[in-house]
């Protein structure tokens, strides 16, 4: 079952990227489902055929928000990035010889 569509460059099409729709019945075989869009990344324009069958207009929806208000909230007393911190984490980075595996991680929660 199909859960989104894409573009070529890999931008997934959402409601507001597409121009037209329409269907393409026929009498025998699958019938379609026809999108034309124009990408909102790419700015082409583009058309993708879906069987009727696994058509669904959940497939156009954008994907929701995965920070909660809290989180927000919490962003928004740390402030923005400045450069400092950005040096900091650069120089961090270079002294580290391996990453942490996961499993490690974990079992220190």
């Amino acid at each position: 079952m199909r859960t989104h569509i894409r573009c070529n460059c890999g931008n997934r099409v959402v409601a507001k990227d597409v121009m037209q729709k329409g269907y393409y019945l026929r009498v025998a075989g699958p019938s379609f489902v026809w999108l034309k869009f124009r990408c909102s990344r790419c700015k082409r324009l583009g058309e993708q055929f879906i069987k009727q069958e696994e058509w669904d207009e959940r497939l156009l929806l954008d994907v929701p928000c995965e920070v909660t208000e809290s989180d927000k909230e919490r962003f928004d007393r740390m402030g923005p990035i400045d450069i400092h911190e950005v040096i900091d984490v650069h120089f961090e980075l270079q002294e580290l010889t391996r990453l942490p595996d996961l499993h490690d991680t974990a079992k220190e929660k």
